[in-house]
């Protein structure tokens, strides 16, 4: 098969997709769903890749949809790259003042993952237009769940990197306070691994008024709270990221009772395996210490984490080359890693590959407000960039690999 350089072809047809760009991604904003529950938004992404002729699974990890690009009579041993599309959305209530807003209560795609699914459907429709200029195949990946739910592993478990196995993997994330359409490319670590924990702290209630025959769990968990925050001022290297938020707090429902009970529930990020056991113990011992001290006691439960992101070298070399090309060198930049947890990390564990941020930030307006707030938004005029992006990353690496 000849060995061609579609880019430039890539990028002018997917600009042209602005406009179906710009309607999918609100449509899928004005119908939010949770992870796991992405019904409408998957059957809208299967009724595409369907009325594209390629061969489809649904209900993949619960609600994810795999799709593969490949040419007429490819042999077997043709390589496979994968690429993958988050799909949901976020417990928020959207603030926006937008044709397109959210008409779920409740629930928002305050993260950009309406983007990426719009994204993935230009990147289908584009690759499915060349398909039989690919010297391999091309493995679509919309994904359930990445918001913490475990949406990768999932279609992991349901074999979604089986039958072809897929020797690289590709993503991305549209950044709002990002310049549009900058292009953030680098190897090794791009994000933390994110952790959750909870703790139950135990007392004995009783009245506001007489708080000496009590143990005030409010108390106790307060403390802790406190005391947690020394962990990183203080045990962890300073050479070394960590951070530890609590986000839940809840004790008591009433102004005159000292509460029984208090539940704290938070989140860990951190880029070292070895840092994450040193706050997960220090954590657990110091809230073990502290309830006893004041009498009570308490249970401290890890709830689970995502591996840090980490690009590999030879993906990212070849991604900083298709982004060259599609946005130009001077658009193309590294950054700090940032905290920012993302489970595109369980597929660069198994499949090396490279994750990269798209800006989105409309250079003449204010900048957007951050990921996950009620009034997020991103300029959409990243999509056809991101469409050209993955898209050329695909078929330069199966031109590579198949030489």
């Amino acid at each position: 098969m000849e060995s061609i350089s579609i880019i430039p072809d890539l990028k002018e047809e997917a600009a042209a997709l602005q406009e179906q760009l710009v309607a999918w991604r609100r449509d899928f904003h004005e119908h939010p769903e949770l992870g796991f529950q992405e019904v409408r938004t998957a059957g809208i992404v299967a009724e595409h890749l369907q009325n594209l002729g390629l061969e489809m699974s649904t209900g993949v990890g619960k609600t994810g949809v795999v799709a593969l690009v490949e040419p007429d009579n490819l042999p077997p041993d043709a390589p496979t790259v994968m690429l993958r599309f988050d799909m949901d959305a976020l417990p928020i209530q959207e603030e926006n003042d937008v044709p397109y807003r959210s008409q779920v209560d409740g629930v928002m795609h305050a993260c950009g993952h309406d983007g990426h699914t719009a994204i993935g459907m230009g990147v289908a429709q584009l690759l499915t237009r060349h398909r039989n200029q690919l010297p391999g195949r091309v493995k679509l990946v919309f994904q359930p769940a990445e918001e913490g739910l475990g949406g990768a592993l999932a279609m992991i478990e349901d074999g979604v990197l089986d039958d072809p196995t897929p020797t690289a993997s590709f993503g991305l994330h549209l950044w709002s306070r990002l310049p549009l359409n900058l292009v953030v490319v680098q190897p090794g670590p791009l994000w933390a691994r994110a952790g959750k924990f909870a703790l139950t702290v135990h007392g004995r209630g009783g009245h506001g008024a007489m708080p000496h025959e009590t143990v005030d769990a409010t108390l106790i968990a307060a403390q802790i709270l406190v005391a947690w925050q020394s962990i990183v001022a203080r045990n962890v290297n300073p050479t070394d990221t960590a951070v530890i938020s609590v986000g839940v707090f809840q004790s008591g429902d009433a102004a005159n009772i000292i509460s029984e009970q208090a539940y704290l529930e938070g989140t860990y990020r951190v880029y070292k395996d070895e840092v994450a056991d040193l706050l997960l113990g220090r954590m657990e011992e110091m809230a073990d210490h502290i309830s006893a001290g004041f009498g009570g006691s308490s249970r401290f439960e890890h709830l689970g984490s995502i591996p840090a992101t980490v690009n590999a070298e030879a993906e990212a070399a070849l991604m900083q080359g298709v982004a060259e090309q599609v946005v130009g060198p001077e658009q193309v930049t590294q950054i700090t890693p940032m905290m920012v947890g993302e489970d595109m990390s369980e597929f660069l564990n198994r499949v090396p590959g490279c994750f990269i941020l798209v800006g989105a930030s409309d250079p003449a307006g204010p900048m957007h407000s951050p990921h996950h707030s009620p009034t997020f938004d991103f300029d959409e005029r990243m999509l056809p960039t991101g469409v050209a992006l993955l898209a050329g990353a695909a078929v330069t690496y199966l031109e590579k690999v198949a030489g």
